[in-house]
């Protein structure tokens, strides 16, 4: 075991906070949290922004300089004490050693031969930190008033790592003591470093952490300062903004989500030890067994002796990996860009457009991804550009043809174009988008590349080009690719090739007979015309109904009102399905326990629980969850534990908030009518 150390706070060096009055720091503190709290800044003054509140941050860390919670001792030496910790704890230590790996820091390596899928690790549930211990530690009181922790999870765990931090007798201490004493967040960017991501589509989630931190930090400031269910928090004499960054760099990189102990919701929680293992690509293998309460873990490949131990953290973009976890994964297979579309609701089709897109169960403005993987496109993404591209004639033919309701369902199947010209107008089109994003960069790869080539350059600053580089080189994958589809596909229209027809296919002999019972409204009354012998007739009634939808909102409302009795299901053949799984392709139902991501519980039947990976995006720091929770909570009192703000976290389907001067995703109204180091990896 480690020699035992003592926590001490310092309170030394120039400008402590022992030689500051309370009122001055109190007036800076509420100078900060109206700042945070004021109303957005128009678009292109975003930075403008964070400027001032970086300035007002860094007054407050100069005043605190020298008042913190540390341990006496690197943070090596504490590791033979958290592994005595965890073997006393009951968890699984055998076949493990904590070991340093040259470029990628602290991770797991194998003390002998583990074979894939062999369960070589379990943590069981005394020796995890979660929402729930907090509830019953020393922030219990305020937690039970706060309705900021009680709404924000992360935030509460963050709290609770401080407490515990400060507290000699804290259970927790052998795996606190070995967390890291910073972090590569952006958050622990130098200004000119978080100035190389300007132009990359991380900007706007980097800026938008940064003021949500301030903002919560200043918050639970005043609380623990005026509050009476803080007196006894050991944070009330020494709680900085390096603290509370600290506390939210290591929840954000590490919380995961398991269940209750009944099994019947969630939690968030710190997994010690476990989180010690670095990310690389392949299959989520981590689950929790209710049975045992505990954390299991097995290999992901086979590992001989001395090799590191690696897990699969879930398929996160680099963007999510830098702002989330810290670092840049160089061989990320899940690599990609946003791109925000949509059918404009000025144009002349859109109400056929939406309608169409509402059956395929996609909403008419989305954002989609741009892989770095072959092809770049989803299989949705393909089928809205399809929907986006259709002539009139082409929409009718979904609306109202012979075989519309199938036909629908194979939009995102290459195999079955709309038409010769459909592709090629589609492929031109991405070509054209993807190269105005391009241009919307102040440097070229070139110049990403001559600077990564500077030995002097800071990690962070590495890290940003880094990821501006990783965009531009998908960004440029897509035109390339949208070019070489071009062709082919006008090749195919001037050779006079036969256009593939989903009726004639293998698949539409799988078709079920009985499917009419659970058709689209819309769809069915046409049926019912049909059989009247009025084909004219109802196609004008249809397509009029479909005209008088589309003059509501867009296509996620249209998908309630068209569907039949199915709570808003898309319904295939009146399987009860969700959707075509051809245009669920990029979606991971892998079991999953990603490491700082909220991730969905999938209760099974069995006792056994696995996690369910949320796609990339859907980010889980304290300060990305905020963003979202301004209409329920108004930050009108700064010592109002009521106040905060929630999640501006980005999913494919998600609304973009990222604004066109800071970012390559620029909103736009769109009608088809217009034709050298290896990087730290670890997130310990």
């Amino acid at each position: 075991m480690g020699r035992k150390s003592r926590v001490k706070t310092q309170k030394s060096g120039t400008g402590a906070t022992a030689v500051v009055s309370p009122k001055e720091m109190m007036n800076l503190i509420s100078d900060l949290l109206q700042k945070c709290s004021s109303a957005a800044p128009s678009p292109g003054k975003e930075w403008e922004e964070y400027i001032q509140i970086r300035g007002l941050v860094e007054k407050i860390r100069k005043k605190q300089k020298g008042i913190s919670v540390i341990f006496e001792g690197s943070r090596e030496e504490f590791f033979p004490e958290l592994m005595a910790w965890a073997q006393e704890s009951g968890a699984s230590c055998e076949g493990v050693e904590i070991a340093n790996f040259a470029g990628e820091g602290f991770g797991l390596r194998a003390t002998k031969d583990i074979k894939a899928e062999e369960l070589f690790l379990w943590i069981p549930r005394t020796m995890l930190m979660t929402v729930e211990s907090a509830k019953n530690s020393v922030l219990g009181p305020l937690y039970s008033q706060d309705r900021i922790l009680q709404a924000m999870g992360n935030v509460t765990l963050a709290l609770h790592l401080l407490c515990e931090r400060a507290d000699p007798a804290s259970p927790w201490l052998p795996y606190i003591k070995t967390l890291p004493g910073d972090y590569d967040t952006p958050l622990y960017y130098e200004e000119e470093e978080v100035h190389h991501l300007l132009s990359t589509q991380a900007i706007p989630d980097v800026l938008s952490q940064y003021k949500n931190t301030a903002r919560q930090y200043a918050y639970f400031y005043k609380v623990i300062q005026t509050h009476l269910t803080t007196s006894k928090l050991p944070l009330k004499d020494a709680f900085t903004f390096d603290d509370y960054r600290w506390a939210v760099s290591s929840v954000m990189t590490r919380q995961n989500q398991i269940p209750t102990e009944d099994g019947s919701r969630v939690t968030l929680a710190l997994i010690p030890l476990w989180d010690m293992c670095n990310h690389t690509n392949g299959l989520i293998t981590t689950g929790y067994n209710l049975e045992d309460d505990r954390c299991e873990c097995v290999a992901l490949q086979d590992y001989k002796e001395n090799e590191q131990i690696y897990i699969f953290y879930g398929t996160r973009s680099n963007a999510e990996f830098v702002i989330h976890n810290g670092f840049f994964f160089q061989e990320n297979a899940h690599d990609r860009v946003k791109i925000k579309l949509g059918v404009s609701k000025s144009e002349r089709l859109y109400a056929m457009k939406a309608e169409v897109l509402a059956r395929a169960g996609i909403p008419s403005s989305s954002i989609f991804a741009l892989h770095c993987s072959d092809p770049p496109i989803s299989a949705q993404l393909l089928a809205f550009l399809r929907v986006f591209c259709m002539t009139e004639e082409e929409l009718k033919d979904y609306l109202v043809g012979e075989h519309a309701i199938n036909k629908v369902f194979t939009l995102g199947n290459t195999e079955f174009p709309v038409s010769w010209d459909n592709e090629i107008k589609l492929w031109t089109f991405l070509e054209t988008r993807a190269a105005l994003l391009l241009q919307t960069y102040k440097t070229s790869s070139q110049d990403d590349q001559c600077v990564l080539e500077n030995p002097d350059l800071s990690f962070h600053s590495r890290v940003a080009i880094q990821l501006r580089l990783a965009e531009k080189q998908i960004l440029e994958k897509v035109v390339a690719r949208g070019k070489a589809r071009r062709l082919h596909f006008q090749q195919q229209q001037e050779e006079g090739a036969p256009l593939p027809r989903y009726e004639e296919s293998d698949i539409s002999l799988l078709e079920n007979a009985e499917a009419d019972t659970k058709l689209p409204l819309i769809l069915r009354k046409l049926q019912e015309e049909d059989e009247e012998g009025d084909d004219q007739a109802a196609v004008e009634r249809v397509l009029a109904q479909v005209q008088q939808l589309g003059q509501g909102d867009a296509a996620r409302e249209l998908t309630s009102l068209i569907v039949n009795g199915d709570g808003g299901k898309v319904v295939v053949n009146g399987n009860g399905t969700d959707a075509s799984p051809v245009l669920q392709v990029g979606v991971d139902a892998s079991p999953v326990l990603e490491v700082g991501v909220d991730a969905s519980l999938n209760q099974e039947a069995s006792k056994k629980v696995s996690l369910t990976s949320l796609d990339a995006g859907q980010c889980a720091s304290p300060a990305q969850e905020e963003d979202g929770m301004v209409a329920k909570f108004t930050t009108a009192d700064a010592a109002d534990p009521a106040t905060t703000q929630e999640q501006e976290g980005q999913t494919e389907n998600g609304e973009d908030k990222a604004t066109a001067s800071l970012s390559p995703e620029v909103d736009v109204d769109l009608s088809a009518e217009r034709t050298g180091d290896v990087p730290n990896v670890n997130s310990v």
